[in-house]
């Protein structure tokens, strides 16, 4: 894949501004708290799936990283967690039972860090969720790691109780960022921990970075992909960092003056972007890499790519069902957000046995606009028939006050619009978010725009 045609830096700078990251449409800016645990239910009842993906949410980590913009309590005690388990295995007890006829093909721990957990932490909860849901026999089993407070036989405990994929939260390997983000940590260990994980069974292993951080530059940066390339990964998530210290209080520790410039940091972009290709790693959607005969890149080249809360993702016929303070879920035709706050979340559980605040139900509007936005963000295509057919509808007439709005796209060289296809020209691939907006009906609203981090 040649990395340059993604670059064009007049472009880029023209159109970077706000929009969301469409992991779902409608964003989770819409969810409100109208929409019942009735409503819940009833999406439930009427979704046409019943392939099940579980999230189970950990907020503790041992140390607050001042980039971090996740739900999350920072705490040395690890009898929090207990507490925690407890309420959670309270919900699971609760929402199992809707889902009796769903078979859970993947489970993700998010966070925080999951790895906060100890082994029997670890192995209890994976316990009673398959005691309380139907597993498949082949299951994708996923968990995202922070390096810096484990033992290497992590590892072994994980894959003894079925996890197969691991994502570790790498960011930078240069000790200066490290420090002002307040996330110290050992590249060595990182990389032993990664190389055991191999020789215990692991076949899918991801790495998260970070470009845009304080005092990051384009030499220690390299030195961050090339160290990446070393660990030989099979995904590399590259995230742009979002400073935003009017809504998240860490991030004030981090002085204007530390960061990249705007052209610098499309400078570490455009680094990281042209040396992962280079690599050999195929570009996924505006932000993930994946070797070649991973899953992901297999499933974009067939088209067959998919988005949700999660990401990327190849499970694209399953509900999600999130577990845990502040997780979401996508069930059928909705949406819907447990409570953000820890001790509002144990009230819930208490009080209700379930921790649903707020979501939404999709009109149908908002199903076949976010089929056509899923489409550009995941496969950078859109059949007009398809969408047509599906949905019983003329494409050009249905969409007719957004179609004008591609016109700037089009003028710019970015996308190619037909009588049958809208095609997503490569150096759009950055800009992708963008596109996407012009069939958001609820930004044309333009009231929460500002709320959402910039596209670059």
């Amino acid at each position: 894949m040649q990395a340059a045609q993604f670059f064009d830096s007049t472009l880029l700078k023209k159109y970077n501004t706000n929009g969301p990251r469409y992991t779902s449409y409608p964003t989770a800016l819409e969810f409100h708290e109208q929409f019942s645990h009735e409503n819940l239910v009833q999406a439930i009842v009427a979704s046409p799936n019943r392939e099940l993906s579980l999230y189970v949410h950990i907020p503790f980590c041992h140390s607050l990283c001042y980039y971090c913009a996740c739900n999350k309590v920072v705490t040395r005690h690890r009898d929090k967690a207990d507490i925690y388990l407890e309420f959670l295995a309270q919900e699971i007890a609760s929402r199992a039972p809707l889902f009796k006829d769903y078979t859970v093909k993947q489970l993700h721990w998010g966070g925080g860090t999951p790895s906060f957990l100890r082994h029997e932490q670890i192995s209890q909860l994976v316990a009673e969720l398959k005691a309380q849901f139907t597993f498949a026999a082949q299951v994708e089993m996923s968990i995202e790691i922070d390096p810096r407070e484990i033992e290497m036989n992590l590892a072994d405990h994980l894959y003894s109780l079925g996890f197969n994929r691991l994502s570790i939260g790498v960011q930078d390997i240069d000790e200066k960022v490290q420090q002002s983000i307040n996330r110290v940590q050992s590249t060595e260990f990182i990389e032993k921990f990664i190389a055991h994980a191999k020789q215990v069974g692991f076949k899918a292993i991801n790495i998260d970075l970070i470009y845009g951080l304080p005092h990051q530059t384009i030499e220690t940066f390299t030195r961050t992909l090339n160290k990446a390339h070393e660990m030989d990964v099979d995904r590399i998530s590259l995230f742009s960092y979002a400073h935003i210290p009017s809504r998240f209080a860490a991030q004030r520790k981090l002085k204007d003056e530390w960061l990249p410039s705007a052209d610098e940091k499309f400078s570490l972009m455009k680094l990281a972007i042209e040396k992962l290709c280079n690599f050999g790693y195929d570009f996924i959607g505006m932000d993930h890499f994946a070797k070649p005969e991973d899953e992901l890149s297999i499933a974009q080249k067939s088209g067959d790519l998919h988005r949700n809360f999660q990401g990327y993702t190849t499970k694209g016929s399953c509900d999600l069902l999130g577990l845990g303070v502040s997780s979401i879920s996508a069930i059928g035709h909705s949406f819907s957000q447990n409570t953000k706050v820890l001790q509002n979340y144990y009230q819930a559980i208490e009080t209700q046995v379930h921790a649903q605040v707020k979501g939404v139900s999709l009109s149908q509007d908002d199903i076949i606009r976010g089929e056509v936005i899923r489409e550009l963000m995941c496969n950078l295509y859109v059949d007009k028939n398809k969408i047509s057919q599906k949905f019983a509808i003329n494409f050009d007439e249905y969409f007719a006050e957004d179609l004008p709005l591609l016109q700037t796209f089009i003028n710019d060289g970015l996308i190619m619009v037909t009588i049958n296809e809208i095609r997503v020209e490569q150096k759009a691939r950055l800009l992708i978010r963008n596109i996407c907006m012009s069939f958001d009906a609820y930004m044309k609203q333009n009231l929460n725009q500002q709320r959402f981090s910039q596209v670059i």
